[in-house]
């Protein structure tokens, strides 16, 4: 028999009819995130939209669909400003800074989740401080070593200054990772023959992937996107990363603005077709990865 409530309609009814309602913040949390959406996906359809007009159409009226694109502007950028030597620089560059970041942070982060010793508490304080240090207060001393072993305007210029500078969020996020996997892997792992090295490159690093996938997918952002540090470190042109290269197309050529479209869309659609790609191990990596500290 269906069950009942006295004077009512049957439970799965009721049931059935509460699954079909909308409550009140539900039909709030659809419109502000439609909001959202629309202030983060409108500037980038302007930007990629004008990329496809020439100059004088962009002022006379940038908000127009343009029906009629045009390739010029994307022409002269790899003809006229060399924007694929940019991208390169920019791939070397980036591409470094998460190998070493890495590679160092994830040794660090493995010494500090796997060992108990004296001062251990003092370093996680320290690193936990360094992240309230803005990164222009650092920039005179950087710029004086650099100057003294002769970097400026080499990759090594920049490569280094933005490892040391990542390298913090990279411990932090990777030890917070390592310090959920249980011991009795690794007492498994020692009894097998493992020594230290085998243990972090065959266990921890395969298992701790996501945190490991995360942190490579953040810190190359932040280095790729690093216009304050490229613009001070390395200036000369053969060494020039590509946002860079967007100021010295605003001030050589400030009043193309197709051309600019076409420069400002070249440098982020490839990085939202990777984060797009790669999003799921975002999540993870920091939703398992900030387990314990």
């Amino acid at each position: 028999m269906q069950q009942t409530v006295r004077g009512s309609v049957p439970l799965h009814r009721r049931a059935a009819k509460r699954k079909g309602r909308i409550s009140i913040s539900t039909i709030l949390m659809y419109i502000v995130l439609t909001a959202w959406s629309l202030t983060t996906i409108y500037p980038m359809f302007w930007v990629i939209n004008n990329s496809f007009k020439v100059s004088r159409d962009v002022m006379n009226n940038s908000f127009a669909v343009s029906w009629n694109p045009v390739m010029v502007n994307y022409t002269t950028a790899f003809d006229r400003i060399n924007i694929g030597k940019s991208y390169l620089n920019s791939l070397i560059m980036s591409g470094s800074v998460v190998i070493l970041v890495l590679l160092v942070g994830g040794l660090a982060a493995y010494v500090l989740a796997r060992f108990q010793f004296r001062g251990r508490r003092w370093i996680y304080s320290i690193l936990y401080a360094s992240l309230l240090i803005p990164a222009f207060a650092t920039v005179v001393p950087v710029y004086d070593l650099l100057i003294r072993w002769g970097l400026v305007n080499t990759h090594l210029g920049l490569i280094l200054p933005q490892t040391a500078g990542n390298l913090t969020f990279a411990i932090l996020v990777l030890a917070g990772y390592m310090a959920t996997i249980p011991k009795d892997l690794e007492e498994a792992a020692f009894i097998d023959g493992c020594n230290r090295w085998s243990l972090f490159t065959r266990i921890f690093f395969p298992v701790a992937r996501p945190a490991f996938a995360s942190t490579s997918i953040f810190v190359f952002l932040w280095s790729y996107n690093d216009l304050f540090s490229a613009l001070i470190f390395v200036n000369k042109e053969n060494v020039r990363p590509i946002v860079a290269l967007l100021s010295e197309i605003s001030s050589q050529y400030g009043t193309d603005f197709g051309l600019m479209a076409a420069a400002v869309s070249l440098t982020v659609v490839p990085v939202l077709i990777v984060y797009l790609f790669i999003q799921k191990y975002i999540e993870k990596g920091l939703t398992e990865g900030a387990v314990k500290g």
